[in-house]
């Protein structure tokens, strides 16, 4: 059984890999710009969501506000029921204080709020992220390690290779393409799973000029073939028969 090598960039992160993966992967991702750069992302969210972070509202932001106006210097009783033109000013410039200290205690407890739920929305997003990351990986594992795995690869045309390794048994491949040059800003590689002479289905489309990719692709088995072509930005129906760049036998 042969198992991508590039497959081990989550695992690597999360150092979830023995110590054989550990030196083999530190080997090639010296010279793969493509696991340098998703292992530097993995990295970077996994070290965010160590931060220490809210996950309820502060509880200050209450007792910010009453600190407030508990602070506000409060005017003595006017000595007479009629106050005089100067007291009348002083107890509209002490309103005046009262209000913006009140004011001012409510805005920053809403901005608080704020910056809470800006906080609570990425620390909720990067754990997407990493929990997206640990599934894929999870999967990927247990297809590698199926006893069924075969692993089949064909050469791209103008350079990279192509590797399927299915399971029947998960009914499922890991896919890794690598393509030696990149396809132009507005051309996009498209996999496609074909079974005898039937139309191809699409199995996915690269971001467009991607070069590289190493995916999970779920009903691959029980197909004739695997191919790539390289379509528009966004993918086509079908494959462009005179773009397909590799295809990989299956059977």
């Amino acid at each position: 059984m042969t198992t991508d090598i590039h497959a081990l960039v989550g695992a690597y992160a999360l150092d979830a890999v023995d110590d054989l993966e550990r030196v083999a992967f530190e080997r090639h991702v010296a010279d793969c710009e493509g696991c340098r750069s998703e292992l530097d992302e993995l990295r970077e969210t996994a070290a965010r969501l160590a931060d220490s972070t809210w996950s309820i509202p502060p509880p200050r932001l209450r007792t910010d506000v009453l600190a407030a106006v508990g602070r506000t210097r409060q005017l003595p009783p006017a000595e007479s029921a009629r106050p005089e033109p100067d007291s009348r000013a002083a107890v509209s410039r002490w309103r005046r204080y009262t209000a913006g200290a009140v004011a001012a205690g409510i805005l920053a407890a809403g901005a608080g709020a704020t910056s809470w739920a800006v906080q609570e929305q990425r620390v909720r997003d990067r754990s997407a992220v990493v929990a997206a990351a640990q599934l894929r990986e999870a999967r990927t594992e247990s297809i590698l390690s199926a006893s069924d795995l075969v692993v089949r690869t064909a050469s791209m045309t103008g350079g990279g290779r192509v590797t399927v390794a299915s399971s029947a048994v998960q009914g499922a491949s890991v896919v890794s393409l690598r393509a030696d040059t990149a396809p132009s800003a507005d051309r996009a590689f498209q996999m496609w799973k074909i079974r005898g002479t039937g139309p191809a289905v699409n199995a996915g489309v690269l971001p467009a000029g991607e070069a590289s990719t190493v995916q999970v692709l779920d009903g691959v088995p029980g197909n004739d073939t695997f191919a790539v072509s390289v379509e528009p930005a966004g993918g086509s129906a079908a494959p462009t028969m005179t773009q397909i760049v590799a295809q990989v036998p299956l059977t």
